[in-house]
């Protein structure tokens, strides 16, 4: 895990360089804080491999005003998935499917809803609704 924390930098900068870090990372994510003299900052948290620190170290360096990264291990837990796709007329769909034990949650996945919601005029809400009421139909 390498974080920093980031006061001034605009939020175009902080959404750029996420991209940027998505190449590398498992996961990036900023979360708000409280620097000294109460000055409003973001914590930005990249978990990656460490093969892949120096291209991530690079990347906050070159784009960011970060003057220091701390560097961490952490331990992951993680479940099971796999995505499986099917079709909602002639759309087609994916969603991700979870197990633990002895339960399975499915999640549709953002593309697909976005996609079958402007393909169909609906809400994204009742796209991701349908998603998850014609896979269950489909499994049952």
């Amino acid at each position: 895990m390498l974080e920093t924390n980031i006061d001034d930098c605009s939020a175009e900068v902080l959404g750029y360089v996420m991209e940027k870090l998505m190449d590398y990372a498992l996961d990036v994510f900023y979360t708000p804080i409280f620097m000294k003299k109460n000055r409003p900052a973001y914590k930005l948290s990249v978990l990656c491999y460490e093969k892949y620190e120096k291209q991530v170290e690079s990347i906050i360096f070159k784009n960011t005003t970060s003057i220091g990264i701390r560097k961490y291990g952490v331990e992951r837990s993680i479940l099971d998935r796999k995505i499986e796709q099917f079709y909602i007329d002639d759309i087609s769909v994916q969603v991700k499917v979870v197990s633990f034990e002895d339960d399975i949650y499915v999640y549709p996945e953002y593309e697909t809803a976005k996609k079958l919601a402007e393909q169909k005029s609906i809400p994204i809400k009742q796209a991701y609704k349908l998603i998850s009421e014609k896979y269950k139909k489909i499994k049952t």
